[in-house]
């Protein structure tokens, strides 16, 4: 019985590796057909807005009964809102206006490797052998989908000031992983995630304001509320409660190594979305990076 209970739950955990990824990636094929249509703070601010109009209703009793908590936890909350909801809410958004979709994955993709690198530092959680190896092979079968499996586009990629957009995002969200998991908190997942919202549209607020005012004005209309509802309710809702979950049951590192599969569905995604072709090297990397992520959640005595 217990071996059962067991097993269900290892395939709990590791379909929630793949399934999480894939509410996760939708956020490219939001942002890549509200280009145009929504400017990127304006989308990042109403996405983050509605998640708090949508859940805070229902929980609102839960979350003022623990309001003595929230001065306790308020600079920890506002931490996570802006490396969680703000950095990798908005970055992106504005990181698209002057870089590459290849680019853009490419610099993202090194996420996991921060929240290895920065969790063995800040908290010594290390990886086994096979689980490093694991995180390398993952990276390179990022990296063969995204220079198509030539290495001259290695050599030919050209970076801008999106680059350095995106890359910031990565580090972003990479602070916020491996502290979301490892600051307690007394209040629950969807509590704590609703006034993480909260506070990460209050923050960008201003911003919006200001890119409304002088740079790209908003136009609210129905294609506006539709981009921030999908938004609001795929890539954020569904998405970041998952990827939650997914670190109290197998660790930050593991949970992160998720970001390689956002290549794999990105190209499903513009397949589906875009007629974009899918051809032999995503096949190859795809099989790589599915590899690497069963070798890193792998647990060897």
């Amino acid at each position: 019985m217990k071996n059962k209970k067991k097993n269900i739950s290892s395939f709990f955990q590791f379909s929630l590796l793949f399934i999480q990824p894939i509410f996760m990636t939708s956020n490219i094929a939001i942002a890549r057909g509200a280009l145009g249509n929504i400017p990127p703070i304006s989308l990042a601010f109403s996405r983050w807005l509605l998640v708090f109009l949508i859940i805070f209703p229902f929980i609102y009793q839960s979350i003022f009964k623990k309001k003595k908590y929230f001065k306790e936890e308020f600079w920890k909350l506002t931490f996570l809102a802006s490396t969680g909801y703000v950095g990798c809410g908005a970055l992106p958004y504005i990181s698209g206006l002057t870089t590459t979709v290849t680019n853009m994955s490419i610099i993202y993709a090194l996420s996991p490797i921060f929240i290895v690198l920065l969790s063995a530092y800040i908290y010594k959680e290390r990886l086994k052998i096979f689980q490093y190896s694991g995180v390398i092979l993952s990276l390179f079968g990022v990296s063969f989908i995204i220079f198509k499996g030539n290495f001259n586009n290695f050599v030919n990629l050209n970076f801008t000031t999106g680059d350095l957009w995106i890359f910031g995002a990565a580090v972003s969200w990479s602070l916020f992983s491996i502290f979301l998991i490892n600051w307690k908190s007394k209040f629950s997942i969807i509590e704590r995630f609703t006034l993480m919202s909260f506070i990460g549209s209050i923050i960008l607020a201003p911003f919006f304001i200001i890119e409304h005012l002088y740079f790209l004005p908003t136009t609210f209309d129905t294609i506006y509320l539709e981009f921030s509802l999908v938004a609001a309710l795929f890539p954020g809702i569904i998405a970041f409660l998952m990827y939650t979950k997914l670190q109290q049951v197998v660790g930050a590192s593991i949970a992160g190594l998720t970001v390689y599969l956002m290549p794999i569905y990105g190209s499903i995604y513009g397949m589906v979305l875009f007629s974009e072709n899918l051809v032999h090297y995503h096949f190859y990397g795809a099989l790589m990076v599915l590899l690497g992520i069963f070798l890193a959640k792998k647990k060897h005595k």
